[in-house]
């Protein structure tokens, strides 16, 4: 059984609250009043209504946390130590479209250290947990980082520059060796499911440029905690900070840094 700490089981509580209404919006897609926010960046009702229940249930059982959330920005709280990290709807144009790969992804700092972190699909009902030192947990089972040693049997998941955002040059360099190298490359349009993928052992591995901290924090414990790294695309500590990331197993990491750092940049 996965280990639930008190904020843990509050975190799954208000992914499930708010993924209800979410598979509701699913159901009724046509009916969705939908607002253009920018290229290929579409907001929907669903995603603001997720985002209020959200802070609305983690903050009434966490009063004076801080949050920093994808359509709201930072809300500060009295609590300095704290502050939830949430993405309301990962996957926003797959929602839209009626593809079912899409998530809630919430994830808890406590002294700038991630601690807690929660990647719920409510259509599959798929809630992938992770707590700092306690393990990441698909549901009631154990996850694991899947153990392939070599590229050439490896599948890579990643994300693609969409219209109206830089790097299509540099991603294409990067792609070309990526592809000569592996058994194949997914691109499915949710960052926070591909690390959680990556954590349950169905990826072998995760890249992309320009996230937000919001589409990695939770990701980047769950993979952690299924015994994988997490880095940023120099190699360092800092995706978070860089937007920039690459999460594998230990043997993977550094054959896919080296291919990506080499890449010309386009």
């Amino acid at each position: 059984m996965p280990y639930l700490s008190p904020a843990l089981n509050v975190m799954t509580a208000a992914a499930r609250k708010a993924g209800r209404g979410l598979i509701r919006d699913f159901g009724e897609i046509e009916n969705l009043q939908v607002s253009l926010k920018g290229p290929a960046d579409f907001v929907s009702t669903a995603d603001e209504r997720t985002e209020r229940i959200l802070i609305q249930e983690l903050s009434k059982a966490r009063p004076g946390y801080g949050f920093l959330v994808e359509e709201t920005g930072v809300i500060e709280g009295p609590d300095k130590s704290h502050r939830f990290i949430i993405d309301p709807l990962d996957g926003t144009t797959n929602f839209l479209h009626g593809i079912p790969q899409f998530a809630i992804s919430i994830a808890l700092e406590r002294e700038g250290q991630l601690v807690s972190a929660v990647v719920y699909n409510p259509v599959t009902d798929e809630m992938f947990m992770a707590e700092k030192s306690h393990g990441a947990y698909l549901n009631d089972k154990r996850l694991r980082v899947a153990g392939r040693k070599s590229l050439n049997e490896s599948l890579v998941a990643t994300g693609i520059p969409f219209h109206g955002r830089a790097g299509h040059e540099r991603f294409l360099e990067e792609l070309l060796p990526v592809m000569a190298s592996t058994s194949g490359v997914r691109r499915f349009g949710s960052a926070a499911l591909d690390l959680a993928w990556v954590a349950a052992g169905r990826f072998d591995a995760f890249w992309e440029r320009g996230l937000e901290q919001w589409d990695v924090a939770a990701g980047i414990l769950l993979v952690r905690e299924a015994g994988g790294v997490a880095s940023d695309l120099a190699g360092g500590d800092r995706a978070l900070e860089t937007g920039d990331i690459l999460v594998a197993n230990d043997k993977l990491h550094p054959q896919l840094l080296k291919l990506l750092r080499a890449a010309p940049r386009g």
